[in-house]
């Protein structure tokens, strides 16, 4: 039977697929696919956690005090006989075979399949079974995330698994929501579109899904309760619609739709190699952001001129709590520079917390996370400057690379002039190490993200120091508008059209202009061509966007006046609905 869930639409387009659940669990996991040459060993971690939880609760019941309540023996032996059970050890071996998911994810997934089955038995006493699965599942992972071998395959790796898995049919991920680690390893996999129970317009998979180009709905609330494993999914981006069991004739409409799509997507492709010039003349720059080496081919291939924001912080995530060594990254940041051609590379220092906590945090750090509003707390440079010998040792691995291509350096969330003293110094020291151990490095810029009104409004002192901005947009407008983007209950109020939001990107733009430095704009607003046209009348000549962004921003480009849009610019500014300013322009030309 076909049903409907309605969300928000966040990332334009048409999907239609197989229903891929990541279920939710108490225990967060890493989800990722096995290639085929793994699949044994992925079952050997299985059993071996499995033997290991075994020995742990026949132990705790030997060691039972005589006068321990029959009960509780009597639970230990149900919890050693679930171990054993056919529909949750061997039911998850298939998941790992057939889908080449990891073992924490298959026993997420059947966990899922049995907790909807208890769900719906009669009986009270079986239905509160549940939690007894519940238990046995999180010690297994437990033991698992405490095995070696358990890390994530190469990114090829993975993406093959995914196809192997596959089948023929396209896939959909459908989950509670999707962890910013999960998404590095989803990003280059076969899924054609996203769904989330949770999430706003600005939550990160909503973000990730619109870099990527690919349909998504969040918000949509009880999706992975109604969607089940494989069922036929369509994904209306456009209108927050997802369809699960669609009728032939609704079937045909979005397929429709989707060839569309893909008819307009095959000509702006042709815009690829075109100079982004606008009808008067001025050359703009569209950057690509990446966050890992491997990226670096896509960004070219767009027609990228260079990388405006390497995400480092992707380097650090997902490795239990271990922080990539200097040769580590030094090798992945050679890479990216390398594979660029001679074109810039902008690497970000790590940008870790709010929503990109890392597992290394100390369980103070951590209760902060979870008990009050990270975004306002120890993140980004603040961390850098808190650990200050991981901070040198990636300053010394960004400087090294720089020895094979045009690098520049860009820290992220400077707020106090305190932090720009501190920042050059850990600079002037790691060279100094460098220079004593006798390795290369070559000329590097610095430059500043604006992503605080603090940097915004002291962005001419800044610019004493800094040889560049860039505008982070996402955060600059979540803390200018006081506005938590991942809370979905204030999450509308997040504004980028936001008169304040505009003026603080516009006096910006003018400030670094006027001193003659470098000023971009490497936020969601960069890839969004709705606010393109305005920020070539802001004077902004440099857009940093994911690759699959490139050519929709071009085109935009190639058709705007950028002298007949200033006309029109403090008429927007200096409106109450900048929106509609802009909205109102359209029919006369003036921005479109």
């Amino acid at each position: 039977m076909s049903i409907q869930v309605f969300g928000l639409p966040v990332s334009r387009g048409v999907a239609i697929g197989r229903a891929v659940l990541v279920a939710s669990s108490r225990v967060d996991v890493a989800h990722y696919f096995v290639p085929a040459e793994r699949i044994d060993q992925e079952i050997g971690r299985l059993r071996l956690a499995r033997d290991g939880v075994a020995t742990e609760l026949q132990s705790l019941k030997h060691e039972l005090p005589p006068e321990a309540p029959a009960e509780l023996a009597a639970l230990l032996d149900v919890h050693l006989m679930l171990l054993h059970d056919e529909a949750l050890i061997t039911a998850t071996k298939g998941w790992i075979r057939d889908r080449h998911y990891n073992a924490e994810w298959a026993l997420s997934a059947q966990l899922e399949v049995l907790a909807r089955q208890f769900d719906e038995m009669d009986d009270p006493y079986l239905r509160e079974r549940k939690a007894d699965i519940e238990q046995v599942v999180e010690r297994l992972l437990r033991e698992l995330a405490g095995q070696a071998g358990g890390e994530a395959p190469a990114t090829a790796a993975a993406a093959k698994a995914m196809r192997d898995g596959a089948g023929e049919d396209p896939l959909v991920l459908v989950a509670n929501d999707v962890a910013p680690a999960d998404m590095m390893q989803f990003k280059r996999s076969v899924f054609t579109g996203f769904v989330t129970d949770v999430g706003g317009r600005t939550s990160h998979t909503a973000i990730v899904a619109r870099s990527m180009d690919i349909p998504a709905v969040v918000g949509a609330r009880e999706a992975s309760r109604l969607i089940r494993q494989d069922d036929w999914v369509v994904i209306d981006g456009d209108t927050g619609v997802v369809i699960v069991n669609p009728s032939p004739i609704v079937l045909e409409e979005y397929r429709f739709r989707q060839r569309q799509s893909e008819l307009e997507r095959a000509r702006l492709d042709r815009l690829r190699h075109t100079p982004a010039v606008t009808l008067d003349g001025e050359a703009v720059e569209l950057l690509a952001n990446i966050e890992m080496p491997g990226d670096a081919p896509s960004a070219l291939e767009a027609g990228a001129v260079g990388v405006g924001l390497f995400r480092s912080e992707f380097l650090f995530m997902n490795r239990g709590g271990d922080l990539p060594g200097e040769e580590e990254q030094f090798e992945a940041y050679r890479a990216a520079v390398e594979a660029l051609q001679g074109l810039p590379v902008t690497i970000r220092t790590v940008d870790v917390g709010a929503d990109k906590p890392l597992e290394r945090m100390s369980q103070q750090e951590l209760r902060h996370e979870h008990g009050l509003n990270p975004a306002l707390g120890l993140r980004a440079i603040r961390w850098s400057l808190a650990e200050p010998g991981m901070f040198r040792q990636q300053l010394r691995a960004i400087l090294r690379a720089s020895a094979f291509g045009k690098v520049r350096i860009l820290v992220p969330m400077v707020a106090q002039m305190s932090e720009v003293r501190l920042i050059f110094e850990a600079l002037a020291r790691a060279k100094q190490q460098l220079d004593d151990a006798g390795r290369a490095y070559g000329p590097v810029e610095v430059g500043a993200m604006i992503e605080v009104p603090a940097a915004a409004l002291l962005v001419e002192r800044f610019l004493r120091y800094f040889d560049f901005v860039s505008l982070g947009t996402n955060d600059l407008i979540q803390y200018t508008l006081a506005i938590d983007r991942a809370d979905e209950s204030v999450a509308h109020l997040y504004d980028a059209w936001h008169p304040a939001v505009l003026q603080l990107i516009e006096q910006t733009i003018a400030s670094a202009r006027r001193m003659g430095r470098g000023v971009s704009v490497c936020g969601e607003m960069a890839g969004d061509p709705a606010f393109t046209e305005l920020l070539l009348a802001m004077g902004l000549r440099s857009f940093s966007m994911h690759p699959a962004r490139i050519a929709s921003i071009k085109q935009r480009v190639l058709r705007a006046d950028t002298r007949r849009l200033a006309v029109h610019l403090d008429e927007v500014l200096g409106s109450d609905d900048p929106a509609a300013s802009v909205a109102a322009l359209q029919p006369g030309g003036a921005l479109h």
